[in-house]
């Protein structure tokens, strides 16, 4: 769950997200087949500089297309403040979700984002901080100012580490045993400013593997991850069933929570359930999960 929103919107529950070319026609048609629960409309990398601007134009439609299935349209934007500035005016007009900020700094970085947000918002009429950020970290000066990035603005909903350029950085080779620190490090500050904590300790280059995927996203939910993104539809399902509390999970939070509450009726500060000691930390998780749990249901049943 994310922190509370700047409107009066639910928060933005996510498990999945795909990459989608914001060039490519045929990927944007078939996008919402996918079950993705959000779609990352790419004006970066995917995209050479010089079909941007098609791309750009491209916006309205895709965002069309890629939302009829009920899931999130979102535009991954460009970092050169002049591929940046009209990535922003085009993605907001077409009625973008949120915005995947691409190399971020530091916080003013953000700031300058997001107040362009605030204009092209009003120009259109959409309701003021109705658009969302998500800060990408991607370089080793970044990674050491985390936790103001964070905190940058009350658009931000999420941040995540962008591997392949950190280790580039870096010097690295990218892994799952080099992710490990950076990926874990970029979670925490994400959670302590209330955001989602997206990715997952290994790297998108790796899908064809759908059991070593499967093993990763599992092994990172351990750690706190919420969602991640993926670069092809195979790697949905996995995120989507690896992502969601189990019933087994949601079962057992729902007694935990009901003995929880009867046990603060009582007067008690702690009990014991299945020979465990329930006190606040876990009855505070069993309450997030089970809400998780419920507002994904809400959006995908």
């Amino acid at each position: 769950m994310t922190k509370k929103s700047l409107t009066n919107e639910p928060p933005i529950v996510w498990r999945s997200l795909l990459y989608v070319p914001g060039n490519n026609p045929r990927f944007i048609d078939k996008a919402h087949t996918r079950d993705a629960d959000a779609y990352i409309l790419d004006l970066e990398d995917s995209v050479p500089e010089q079909e941007r601007q098609r791309a750009r134009d491209m916006l309205p439609e895709s965002v069309a297309k890629v939302t009829q299935s009920g899931a999130d349209a979102t535009v991954r934007i460009n970092r050169p403040i002049r591929h940046m500035v009209k990535d922003v005016e085009a993605a907001v007009k077409a009625g973008a979700r949120a915005l995947f900020v691409t190399k971020v700094d530091g916080a003013g970085h953000l700031r300058l984002v997001a107040e362009l947000v605030d204009e092209v918002e009003k120009e259109v009429g959409r309701a003021p901080g109705s658009v969302k950020l998500v800060a990408m970290v991607e370089t080793a000066d970044a990674y050491f100012r985390a936790h103001p990035i964070a905190r940058a603005t009350g658009r931000n909903i999420g941040m995540n580490l962008g591997g392949e350029d950190f280790a580039m950085d870096v010097g690295m080779v990218p892994d799952a045993d080099t992710f490990l620190v950076p990926k874990q490090t970029i979670a925490i500050a994400a959670k302590a400013a209330g955001l989602m904590a997206m990715g997952f300790i290994g790297t998108v280059a790796d899908y064809t593997d759908t059991d070593a995927f499967r093993a990763a996203v599992r092994h990172s939910r351990k750690f706190g991850f919420d969602c991640a993104s993926v670069i092809h539809p195979s790697g949905i399902p996995v995120l989507n069933e690896e992502f969601m509390p189990t019933e087994e999970e949601v079962g057992h939070a729902r007694r935990l929570v009901e003995a929880y509450d009867q046990a603060m009726r009582d007067g008690l500060g702690a009990i014991s359930l299945d020979g465990k000691m329930i006190d606040v930390p876990v009855a505070i998780r069993a309450q997030r999960l089970v809400a998780r749990y419920e507002a994904i249901k809400a959006k995908t049943v």
